[in-house]
Parts: structure tokens; sequence; C-alpha cells
């Protein structure tokens, strides 16, 4: 079952890339308590998601840090590709 944050991450970033199918978004929870978020696409889609100097990946977690705030939790994203 995925989470709200994994859901909203998931229809952010599906939009991106040209393989949706192959967007993997899974969580756990850091030892500070924070929730960490590590999405993966394919390798042909990192650039994509991450855009030009970082600016679509900050915009995206900008989004599900607001999101998280209002539901009172810490959470960190980060962005790898499928070798």
């Amino acid at each position: 079952m995925k989470t709200e944050f994994e859901q909203l991450l998931l229809e952010l970033v599906k939009p991106l890339v040209t393989n949706p199918d192959d967007v993997s978004i899974s969580s756990f929870v850091d030892v500070d308590e924070s929730i960490v978020l590590q999405v993966l696409v394919n390798k042909d889609d990192l650039g994509r998601v991450i855009g030009k100097g970082g600016r679509i990946a900050n915009a995206i977690r900008t989004i599900c840090y607001a999101s998280a705030t209002r539901a009172g939790k810490k959470i960190n994203i980060e962005f790898d590709s499928y070798e």
C-alpha cells in the first residue's frame, strides 16, 4: 500500500518520463524519524526528472515538503536510476 507521499510523488514524476512503467518509489523511516523516499527511474529518464541544474527535482521536493509539513512530517527525497 502506497503512502500519501509516495502517491503524490508518483503523480508528479510519471508525466515527466518516457518510461512511466519503470518508475518505482520506495520509502523507509530514517534514524531521525524522517521519511526517506527513493525514486528510481529508467536511466534514460533521470535527466528529465532532475532537470537543468536540478530545477525540476527541487520543484518536486518543494511540493512534497509542503505536503509533509502540513501533515507534521519530515521527508527526504532521493532520485536515482536503474542501471
